[in-house]
């Protein structure tokens, strides 16, 4: 060793410089066992030397298998940090948050699909009760009814318009309707394609196809309901009039807009003989029309539908025959000229 006190201090400082050069790399030797296994109990192995053995302890302490060494839980168990119990909470409170949310906003669809409506709803007056209870549903549709005071719609027009187990012949009183194609270069002219006449109870009681005596242009199928097949072989035209005009002979004839039927028939009939629904002043009072069409007396007066598709002269003849029983007395009262006994559910004439 040097015997010089100068040269001693230098070799010492330089043993002291070593020193702290070297120190880092014994940190950076240290770090890798922390994070790949149990630390030490640093602050006992840095203030203490002479602790080894705790800190060795501390190090040999056994870590359960089920924990690997990157575990950031086990790491802070083992530094003795406290564990966050909370962390987890805030996420949970916003998922739960979230689902509420969610079941809330189903409520309120469901509140909003399964809300009945109101009267102050139905504002409008000019939709049919009937496209309404399709639409939304009975209960509106029943309001609607009440509003517009009319009745729903139960009838079946093979039961409405005809009297069951009644008699099937000819009777006093006839309604007649016909059914037309068109001919022409347009299809604009008509020729006569079915006749159909039912007594006063609503029985059919004569129904024939007539053969086309010119080539037909436009059959008219949507609102006549004649098909080729239907008329290709059909009656002559001049046996069909002579037949009918032998049913109406001496008997009071039915019809709507009858003037057309007996025209296209090429038949005469004593006006005294006729009741034309569509002239009758009360039925048009009632529904406030000059020339009200079959279909809209049958519903505002009859509570019945017809004419909803393909027409039927059969049909509608039943329904011009119902109508006018429906006010016979009345009618005939007016025609006699005594006083008219009214029919509660149609307005008076004037006459």
């Amino acid at each position: 060793p040097p015997t010089d006190a100068q040269r001693f201090s230098a070799n010492w400082k330089a043993l002291q410089e070593m020193l702290k050069v070297n120190q880092p790399e014994k940190k950076q030797t240290f770090l890798p066992k922390y994070q790949n296994g149990p630390p030490p109990n640093i602050k006992n192995s840095r203030t203490d030397p002479g602790q080894k053995d705790v800190g060795n302890k501390v190090k040999d302490k056994k870590v359960p298998p089920d924990v690997g060494p990157r575990d950031s839980r086990m790491n802070l168990k083992v530094l003795g940090v406290p564990e966050n119990k909370h962390s987890a909470a805030p996420k949970r409170k916003k998922d739960s948050g979230q689902s509420n949310g969610v079941a809330a906003k189903k409520m309120k669809k469901t509140v909003v699909e399964n809300r009945t409506p109101t009267e102050d709803d139905l504002w409008f007056d000019d939709v049919d009760p009937d496209d309404i209870e399709a639409a939304i549903g009975a209960e509106a549709a029943e309001m609607m009814r009440k509003k517009q005071g009319i009745k729903k719609n139960d009838k079946n027009p093979e039961t409405a318009l005809v009297k069951e187990k009644a008699f099937d012949g000819l009777t006093k009183v006839v309604a007649i309707d016909c059914e037309m194609v068109g001919v022409g270069p347009d299809g604009e002219d008509s020729i006569l394609a079915r006749v159909s006449l039912v007594n006063q109870f609503g029985k059919c009681i004569y129904d024939k196809y007539v053969k086309p005596t010119e080539r037909v242009t436009d059959f008219r199928t949507a609102v006549s309901g004649i098909r080729p097949q239907d008329i290709k072989s059909g009656e002559e035209v001049k046996t069909v009039q002579r037949e009918v005009a032998d049913i109406l002979k001496g008997r009071t004839v039915v019809g709507h807009a009858i003037h057309n039927d007996l025209k296209i028939l090429l038949l005469d009939h004593p006006k005294k003989k006729i009741r034309d629904t569509q002239k009758y002043k009360p039925f048009r009072k009632a529904v406030q029309s000059s020339r009200p069409s079959l279909k809209v007396l049958c519903r505002e007066i009859l509570n019945v539908k017809v004419q909803e598709g393909e027409h039927s002269s059969v049909q509608d003849a039943q329904a011009t025959m119902r109508l006018y029983t429906m006010v016979k007395k009345q009618w005939e009262a007016e025609i006699k000229g005594r006083k008219p006994v009214c029919n509660p559910n149609i307005c008076c004439s004037d006459n």
